[in-house]
């Protein structure tokens, strides 16, 4: 049975397998055997293997060990977690703080507990699968409108009934086109039609704003979405994610929230590492203002060469590519000439939109890139895209 399925997926291009890694994560990785430039990273600042936050994990384990042993709410809550929720709080200028295993647990578990059977949720049509699956457990009604259009969403809004509880969902930077949801004006129908808007900002956490807050900060509305949630496994270079917000709202998460309440509390080594991380942001702009230098640097030569980009205004440059078969043969050409950036394909994206998912972060040095863009060159005339 399994085998017959898997065919189906090798016939559409649709196979994946695990490409392990020799070597730290970093601008350049071992990789079978090869030191190759990794464009496909989310440790945007390159924080994963900063000597702080490494220290930070490695003095975190030799004193509370290598696990939790237990959920939260049973023994599981050690200094290292109190630490970095008391940080995220004072980061994110919120009066509380919760953390969760990973970006995925906290959509499943805060979305639920935010709206139930009865309730209407609104999700903007390339949020991330946690976000859909978070949405679907709520067993709310789900309507999709299309991305990033407002008139679609508003048009939704005017045919429901606003007495009905109501959750608008979205990422705030997303993933896989690296362009911007319009919060502003997300937040203004939110206001005008009494729903709940919810921003899932993992990638935009440590990377958009003056202070490197999120597309909340980079966008000034903050103040107007009074919880926000991020993760700590992308620009902060450890792992699991952040739901902050009013005290009260913590209280209940604490209480209602399933996957917060019977998982085992992450590992304090990572706690501690986010901790550290979140320092070493606040206290060295100079990593984000090299990202963003790499950033421009990387976007100036992909387009000058010709390829045809998503509407990105951030780290993340998709190439688009179209066929998920093209795609692959894309990024074969890149691995054979010492560049990693694998193929997105569906269902990680739509059908007929396969890319190459191209990041960018503060680590890689204007030679690498330089030797990037050669690269995507030679195998962009190879695969016939150039």
């Amino acid at each position: 049975m399994f085998q017959s399925r898997l065919q189906q997926l090798d016939n559409q291009s649709l196979t994946r397998r695990l490409h392990p890694l020799s070597s730290a994560t970093g601008p350049t990785i071992q990789l079978a055997g090869r030191s190759v430039i990794l464009l496909a990273s989310n440790d945007y600042l390159g924080l994963a293997t900063h000597p702080a936050v490494i220290q930070a994990a490695i003095q975190a384990t030799e004193r509370y060990g290598t696990g939790a042993g237990a959920s939260r709410l049973v023994c599981g809550t050690l200094p290292p977690h109190a630490e970095l929720e008391q940080a995220l709080a004072a980061f994110k200028q919120t009066p509380s703080a919760l953390v969760y295993g990973s970006g995925y647990l906290a959509n499943l578990g805060v979305i639920p507990s935010l709206i139930a059977r009865g309730g209407l949720i609104f999700a903007d049509r390339l949020c991330h699968a946690s976000l859909i699956d978070g949405a679907r457990l709520s067993r709310a009604d789900l309507r999709v409108y299309r991305h990033r259009d407002l008139n679609h969403l508003e048009s939704l809004l005017k045919r429901t009934n606003q007495k009905r509880p109501t959750l608008i969902v979205t990422d705030g930077l997303f993933s896989m086109d690296g362009d911007l949801a319009p919060l502003p004006d997300l937040a203004t129908l939110a206001e005008r039609f009494s729903a709940t808007l919810y921003v899932d900002d993992a990638h935009g956490t440590g990377v958009m704003g003056p202070s490197g807050r999120g597309t909340l900060e980079h966008f000034g509305v903050e103040d107007r979405i009074p919880f926000h949630m991020g993760t700590l496994g992308k620009a902060l270079g450890s792992s699991g994610a952040y739901l902050a917000g009013p005290a009260d709202m913590i209280q209940y998460l604490v209480n209602t929230s399933r996957p917060f309440m019977f998982t085992t509390a992450p590992p304090p080594a990572s706690a501690a590492a986010a901790c550290a991380a979140l320092t070493v942001l606040q206290q060295d702009p100079t990593r984000r203002a090299r990202l963003w230098r790499n950033r421009d640097h990387l976007f100036t030569g992909l387009t000058r060469l010709g390829f045809r980009l998503t509407d990105s205004t951030s780290p993340i440059l998709p190439i688009l590519i179209g066929q998920a078969e093209k795609a692959l043969a894309f990024a074969e050409q890149l691995l054979a000439h010492g560049v990693y950036a694998p193929a997105i394909r569906p269902p990680t994206v739509p059908d007929g939109s396969s890319r190459i998912r191209v990041t960018i972060t503060a680590e890689h040095s204007p030679e690498q890139i330089d030797f990037a863009l050669s690269t995507f060159e030679r195998a962009g005339q190879s695969a016939g895209l150039l």
